[in-house]
């Protein structure tokens, strides 16, 4: 069905050609691979259920920035919005910038420095894109995500059916390697790089106002559409490890590009790396593109000062955001690996959806539109997963997941100032 395509298309994106060596590498055993992917499915639609209301209920431009507002005041739905300015927007542009680095490297022999600022050049070159007016049609946009879904086809058939692959090493054990990394940060790891490789099903929720009978159809585009995506990161991560030793698994930094390589010869890990990397810039230009729109509702608010939602009288983009962004993003490329940026956005973007979520029982149950399958029960099932991740990453990479919380912390003199109306020339309520 149309609306189960549109939430494959808007979840499967490129953490599936970002995170599966990351993941084969920490957790160490193939069964707490696919374990993780499952629990990370699981908690996705949970979500996605609860989203589906609360975007049916208050389909206004800015998402969980509204929600929270609605269900627990102006404050928090403030500090959302600050986190997303300096925390979750640059950290999803820097985790894509290095991305696309690693897979550079693949084509073009690089160093540390060299990846750094190559993932530098492509960020800043996108929001000058950005900056300047230009838009990816939406042809290229569908073709860019039939692009990621061609590759990933063509991992799995051709690897199930290449000679020599490890079938042993498929199937699902728990037995971990003594080299391996402990557990608890394994799993720390692991559930980071699953959820990042989901994200997007908070935003595939907002269609629940745009659904014929959404109280029966959604529910079905939900389970369905997740299911297909988990049962993809399921089957790549398998062929991943069939294809791949425990000695590769360790080293490869671009998974892809080893897989092609493995799979078709030198030619094919270029070609599968070069896919990657049209992926990537992709998403990062979709990134640099639609964050404008939390601005717009803070600027609404009066909640940031009105430069960074004002358009550029002849370009018509915000262009003070995104160099806010783009700067934001350099700074992280700077000072962090991959795994630290995506620990440091993360922890803090986990918090605020569970908080949101967890404002449903704080509303009056709706008497029109999509309600959430068993509501008293989803939204709970959402936070208790949600808190087993934040205990895990704060457990796994404590001094990334502080950093964004004290990012955030930031937030709370900024909007005591702003609403006393003394700076940044903010209006007064």
């Amino acid at each position: 069905m149309p609306a189960a395509s549109l939430i494959v298309g808007q979840v499967v994106g490129i953490g599936i050609f970002l995170t599966p060596a990351e993941m084969a590498r920490d957790l160490g055993a193939s069964g707490l691979v696919y374990g993780m992917w499952l629990l990370t499915g699981f908690m996705a639609l949970a979500g996605a259920l609860c989203y589906g209301e609360l975007s049916s209920r208050f389909p206004e431009a800015g998402g969980a920035y509204v929600y929270l507002r609605e269900a627990w005041g102006e404050p928090l739905a403030f500090l959302y919005g600050w986190k997303c300015l300096l925390v979750m927007d640059p950290g999803i542009t820097a985790a894509l910038g290095v991305g696309l680095a690693q897979y550079l490297a693949y084509l073009v022999p690089l160093g540390e420095g060299g990846r750094k600022a190559a993932a530098v050049a492509a960020i800043l070159s996108i929001a000058a894109l950005s900056a300047l007016g230009t838009r990816l049609a939406a042809g290229a946009l569908v073709a860019i995500t039939a692009l990621k879904l061609a590759m990933l086809a063509v991992i799995v058939v051709s690897g199930l059916a290449v000679a020599g692959v490890d079938w042993g090493r498929m199937l699902p054990s728990l037995d971990r390697p003594a080299s391996s990394v402990p557990l608890l940060a394994a799993l720390a790891g692991g559930f980071v790089s699953a959820f990042f490789s989901f994200g997007g099903w908070w935003e595939a929720a907002r269609m629940a106002g745009e659904v014929r009978e959404p109280q029966r159809n959604l529910p079905r585009a939900f389970v369905l559409g997740i299911a297909v995506v988990t049962a993809v990161y399921v089957l790549v991560s398998a062929v991943f490890l069939g294809l791949v030793s425990g000695s590769a698994v360790a080293s490869a930094d671009a998974f892809a590009a080893g897989v092609g390589e493995r799979l078709f010869g030198r030619a094919g890990g270029t070609v599968l790396a070069a896919g990657v990397i049209v992926s990537v810039l992709g998403s990062l230009a979709a990134v640099l593109l639609a964050v404008p729109r939390l601005y717009v509702a803070l600027a609404r608010d009066g909640l940031l000062p009105a430069r960074l939602a004002r358009t550029h009288p002849r370009l018509g983009t915000p262009t003070a955001a995104i160099a806010l962004q783009a700067g934001m993003a350099v700074l992280l490329v700077a000072v962090g690996t991959f795994a630290d940026i995506v620990a440091y956005f993360v922890f803090v973007t986990v918090g605020f959806i569970a908080a949101s979520v967890a404002g449903l029982y704080r509303l009056p149950e709706a008497g029109a539109g999509f309600r959430t399958p068993l509501r008293r029960v989803t939204p709970a099932v959402f936070v208790v997963l949600s808190v087993l991740l934040l205990a895990l990453l704060l457990a796994g990479r404590p001094v990334q997941a502080l950093l964004g919380v004290a990012v955030v912390s930031l937030g709370v003199p900024v909007y005591a100032g702003l609403r006393r109306g003394g700076i940044l020339g903010v209006r007064e309520t």
